[in-house]
């Protein structure tokens, strides 16, 4: 089976509420992440919500690591799309999992954009 990308939806969770509450931290981790995985970067943004929690996006040429975090709850829904073969988005989950002082990652990946037959059906519209 041919696909365009993977998709990866990781719940973290057991988070250090400190880390997950420093928009500065959470960027930083995030885009190593990225690096990590063997992505390039080409946007970032981050925003903090009061009283806690972060959400935000570094965009990479393969697509995009996503995150919003519940410092309350020790929590950080991710996701990280990427396409290609050059970029594993396992290798961010997993960096974003240790660097986030977690005890515990679940995680399901998609296959986005099936081609075996894409083509076809696309003619047929």
């Amino acid at each position: 089976m041919n696909a365009l990308g993977r998709h990866v939806l990781a719940e973290i969770y057991g988070c250090d509420f400190n880390i997950l509450n420093d928009i500065k931290k959470v960027e930083e981790i995030m885009v190593n992440a990225a690096l990590e995985a063997g992505a390039e970067i080409r946007e970032v943004v981050f925003h903090k919500f009061s009283p806690q929690g972060i959400s935000g996006v570094v965009v990479i040429s393969e697509s995009h690591l996503a995150i919003h975090t519940w410092p309350e709850l020790g929590y950080a829904a991710v996701d990280v799309f990427t396409c290609g073969e050059n970029v594993n988005p396992w290798d961010a989950c997993n960096y974003l999992t240790e660097n986030f002082g977690s005890g515990h990652m679940t995680a399901t990946e998609i296959k986005r954009g099936v081609t075996d037959g894409l083509q076809k059906e696309a003619v047929n519209l």
